[in-house]
């Protein structure tokens, strides 16, 4: 961005009207002096204006119309799965930046395209996972060496209880599926902590024969030097959401890993030889973080080479889970 541009708040358009955008990413958008919310558009005119009133933006019908705007920068997605590339690949035309909710799309080869074409634009496309920008994952890393020795184990968990059954997330053609929902988060959140190529040993996938989607899987994977780690995630499952690193010399545990809401001190505990540590992270707010990084990366006029790289890295764990899976 320009000097002069750089000096206004980042002009936003909204594509869609998702839960998720109305409870968590609207309001840290209204409430941020780097950004403004310019329009929200939906198919449903009524739906469009009921969301403009409350975030105080424009309505706008068809999701073309607002991409069409010479008045916004950058697009915030939180369609369902199964029509970010589309829309992701039009907003990229149409000369805007990127904030797309997970999972970035639904096969390795859409976000191989969307990557490439975002670098030939020169323009930011970020997959928002949320989670990533919580200081207690800053925590647990400096306690890691210290506290637990080599690390042998990675776990991670990420299951809900049953959803919605008129959800997208039940719909095969809008990319529904435990996997692509909530199997991302474990799987994301093991690259933190494992360095190098993660190979996929095993996995496997329990079909709904009604709605054609995954309602749960787990799978094991493994570093080059031999740490491995076990994930589990599912639609079947009371509320969990953790994930765990096991040394040579302790273990450490973390609940509410992907969620935590942002007046929540996190909890993590320590377990060694005879003795049980616990202490609480600080609370922070993921979602205003996350948002802000992404205009951090427009503004910074260089792009986001790290995002890209783990966008990728993530479609293909993504995809080789779902290639190796054993339907159970």
């Amino acid at each position: 961005m320009s000097d002069r541009e750089g000096a206004r708040p980042l002009r936003i358009g909204v594509l869609g009207c998702a839960d998720i955008a109305l409870r968590r990413m609207l309001p840290v958008i209204v409430g941020a002096e780097s950004a403004r919310i310019v329009a929200v558009a939906s198919r449903s005119r009524q739906k469009a204006e009921r969301v403009a009133e409350r975030f105080g933006c424009d309505a706008v019908t068809g999701y073309r119309n607002l991409l069409a705007r010479d008045d916004i920068d950058a697009v915030y997605i939180p369609l369902p799965p199964g029509l970010h590339f589309e829309w992701i690949a039009e907003a990229l035309h149409a000369g805007k930046h990127v904030l797309a909710e997970k999972p970035l799309c639904t096969t390795y080869s859409e976000t191989v395209a969307l990557m490439k074409l975002a670098r030939e634009r020169n323009l930011v496309l970020v997959e928002n996972f949320m989670f990533l920008h919580h200081a207690q994952h800053t925590v647990v890393r400096g306690l890691v060496e210290e506290s637990i020795g080599r690390l042998q184990v990675f776990s991670s968990s990420f299951g809900v209880p049953p959803l919605n059954p008129e959800s997208f997330r039940y719909q095969p053609s809008l990319g529904g599926g435990a996997l692509l929902d909530v199997g991302v988060y474990p799987l994301r959140a093991a690259q933190l902590y494992l360095p190098g190529e993660l190979e996929v040993l095993a996995a496997t996938r329990r079909m709904d024969p009604v709605t054609g989607v995954d309602v749960a899987g787990s799978a094991l994977l493994v570093t080059p030097a031999g740490v491995t780690a076990q994930l589990d995630y599912g639609f079947e499952h009371s509320y969990r959401c953790t994930y765990a690193l096991w040394g040579s010399g302790g273990r450490i545990s973390l609940d509410r890993a992907f969620t935590p809401p942002e007046q929540l001190k996190p909890l993590v505990t320590i377990q060694q030889q005879d003795r049980l540590t616990q202490l609480n992270a600080p609370a922070d707010h993921q979602v205003r973080n996350a948002f802000e990084a992404f205009v951090a990366a427009v503004r910074s006029g260089t792009g986001a080479p790290r995002a890209e790289a783990e966008a990728l890295r993530q479609a293909r764990l993504v995809e080789d889970v779902r290639q190796r899976a054993r339907t159970v």
